[in-house]
């Protein structure tokens, strides 16, 4: 493992839905990266698929600087609105990725959490999807014109994807972190999305299984 490599953090809260970002993290700490948990506070979460979850550190203490991408996977907390803000987590979590775009660390949101960023007004100018175009019009936001029918979509990094869609949403994460490229990236995503055979022989010759 590159101990120099800045690691990526996956935001953790309660309800989160642990099978969304599953094949993203796997196949980057495969590849030397280190995944540490966020939170909103360092309190034991547990995700929608009953996992208890110890954060490794409270969203407060997380720097852009320190980080090489923050993940944010859906949860009920997002559709929740108003409990989650009297809370203070969706209003932390997306400031928390507003402030990563800011300062040009890139940002992966999926299902849910692109409901936050877009109640957050990150998506008004930046190319998007989700899980359905009127799911992100009930939030009020500016950004129609730019949503996307596509299963995941990189735009300036930022990358969205629809709840059915956590290999495409790794394949975006893959790719913008270098970890595959070219034929092998799709090789990957050809064999994890759609059990195609042909796809294993491309990333064993690559060493990327």
């Amino acid at each position: 493992m590159n101990s120099s490599r800045k690691p990526v953090h996956l935001a953790v809260y309660d309800t989160f839905a642990d099978w969304e970002t599953g094949h993203a993290t796997a196949y980057l700490a495969r590849a030397g990266h280190r995944i540490r948990t966020v939170g909103v506070t360092t309190d034991p979460v547990t995700s929608l698929g009953g996992l208890r979850v110890l954060p490794d550190l409270a969203l407060d203490g997380l720097r852009p600087e320190d980080s090489s991408l923050l993940i944010l996977p859906g949860a009920d907390l997002w559709t929740e609105t108003a409990a989650a803000t009297a809370a203070g987590g969706d209003d932390l979590v997306a400031r928390k990725a507003r402030e990563f775009l800011a300062a040009g660390v890139p940002v992966a949101a999926i299902c849910g959490a692109t409901a936050g960023l877009a109640r957050e007004g990150l998506l008004d100018d930046r190319d998007h999807t989700s899980a359905i175009s009127f799911y992100l019009a009930a939030t009020g936001y500016r950004g129609g014109e730019r949503y996307v029918d596509a299963d995941a979509v990189t735009d300036r990094g930022l990358i969205t994807a629809g709840p059915t869609e956590p290999v495409a949403f790794a394949r975006e994460i893959l790719g913008l972190l270098g970890v595959y490229e070219g034929e092998v990236l799709d090789a990957w995503y050809r064999l994890f999305h759609d059990s195609d055979a042909e796809a294993y022989a491309v990333l064993e010759q690559a060493g990327a299984r």
